[in-house]
């Protein structure tokens, strides 16, 4: 899979702009995927703070992420605009019935596919091997387009799961520890 996101980013928005990341606990079929296409252009293109449009943007990535992303260097986004996002996402929850706000759901790319994990089955996870320090983590907690940019797919270690964690370190064949 092309895990290059960056490129799928609208150029023209300010690396301050403010992003909002939604997972699902589930990959969308092809149909869904359409669907949520056009709920999210259209969302974007009506799009409003206190009656001034905002410059937003919405996409569905990697079949499983749903990413709205405001400028606010265009048009400020109010609690009632951000509320109206939320509003959206509950709405795609019954629609399509899936879990988007689900945080206590972690995702890695495994073998070239997004898996999802249970936060309390992280310790687990690395300790049988399936998570390594090196495994890519979607950072859902990316809180800007810049965030997002540099720090959404990032490994665990250098994320803030590493301090929730304890590395297996094996030593290497024939030494004793």
């Amino acid at each position: 899979m092309n895990w290059n996101y960056q490129e799928l980013l609208p150029p023209d928005f300010a690396p301050d702009s403010r992003v909002w990341i939604y997972q699902s606990n589930r990959l969308f079929s092809l149909g869904e995927a359409l669907q949520i296409e056009d709920l999210l252009k259209n969302f974007t293109e009506n799009w409003q703070s206190h009656g001034t449009p905002v410059k937003g943007f919405g996409n569905l990535f990697f079949g499983q992420f749903i990413l709205l992303m405001a400028d606010e260097n265009a048009t400020g986004v109010s609690g009632c605009s951000t509320d109206s996002s939320v509003r959206l996402i509950k709405e795609m929850e019954k629609l399509f019935n899936v879990n988007l706000l689900d945080r206590q759901l972690l995702a890695f790319v495994v073998k070239e596919k997004v898996q999802l994990l249970p936060l309390a089955q992280l310790q687990y996870s690395v300790d049988n091997g399936f998570i390594s320090a090196d495994t890519l983590y979607f950072n859902n907690l990316a809180a800007t387009k810049e965030e997002l940019e540099k720090k959404w797919m990032i490994p665990v270690g250098e994320s803030w799961l590493a301090g929730r964690i304890t590395m297996n370190v094996k030593p290497a064949r024939g030494k004793q520890v």
